[in-house]
Order: C-alpha cells, then sequence, then structure tokens
C-alpha cells in the first residue's frame, strides 16, 4: 500500500459523504495489509420490528466495507468497484453497541474478486458470515 493506514481512513470516511454508509452511521476504523474493518452501531434504526439488528443492514455494512477494500486494494481510481454477488449466514442477534466487519480477499483477480467478512460483535462473537463478489469496471473516459 503506498497510502498510510490514516490516509486510507480519510479516503474511506469521504467515500461515506451522502451515501447509505452514512445514513446507516457505517465507519472505517481499521485497515491492514490485506483487509479493511469498518463499524456500524446498533440501535433502533437498524432494528427488526424485534429490537435486534436487521439482516439487510448487516448485508449493507458487509457490502459496503468489501466493495471498499476493493477499490483501496486494486488501487481503483480507473474502475467502477459493483458489488454482484453476496450471501449471508447470520448466526447470532445483536440488541445494541457495535458490530465490526473485516472484510479480507479470498481471489484477486483483475476483473472479479472474492471477500470473505465477518461481522462480530464487540465482546468479538460472531455475528455474521458473508461472502461478497466484486467486479471492477473501467471507467469511460
Amino acid at each position: 500500500m503506498n497510502l498510510s493506514e490514516a490516509e486510507i481512513l480519510k479516503q474511506c470516511a469521504k467515500m461515506c459523504e451522502n451515501t447509505l454508509m452514512e445514513t446507516l452511521s457505517i465507519s472505517f476504523c481499521e485497515v491492514g495489509e490485506n483487509y479493511l474493518v469498518a463499524k456500524m452501531p446498533v440501535t433502533p434504526k437498524v432494528h427488526q420490528p424485534d429490537g435486534v439488528l436487521h439482516g439487510g443492514a448487516m448485508v449493507a455494512l458487509a457490502e459496503s466495507v468489501g466493495s471498499a477494500a476493493s477499490y483501496i486494494f486494486l488501487d481503483a481510481r480507473d474502475f467502477f468497484i459493483r458489488g454482484i454477488e453476496i450471501s449471508a449466514n447470520h448466526v447470532k442477534s445483536v440488541r445494541e453497541g457495535y458490530v465490526f466487519a473485516r472484510a479480507e480477499i479470498i481471489h484477486k483477480g483483475k476483473t472479479t474478486q472474492l471477500w470473505d467478512i465477518k461481522i462480530r460483535d464487540e465482546e468479538k462473537n460472531l455475528v455474521s458470515i458473508v461472502k461478497l463478489t466484486t467486479i471492477a469496471l473501467p471507467k469511460t473516459r
């Protein structure tokens, strides 16, 4: 990586402005050699009617962190990154606090990328396992 961790996190924060990520209060909090972590507060705004974190909000968190990781690790200034397939298995309910999504690359192709995303609560309990496939589409000039 050519950018520092602080620069990457700042770039991720800028990408969130006026997007679904901002609406869900998703923020990026850690980056490493081949992973990116984002967090989301668990509040009534992302609850199901019975007061637990909505699975769709977890999937939005996972796609957000995986797509941002693709953008960063592919140095994708010349590409649009899009999610093309996502599957999630939710294994634990959360009512409050924060959840953290860590995206790690499984396959880094020139066109498609495969991400393993684990969502955990503040006590590091596994909440959801997500697999995301992204595609890098060339920007037309």
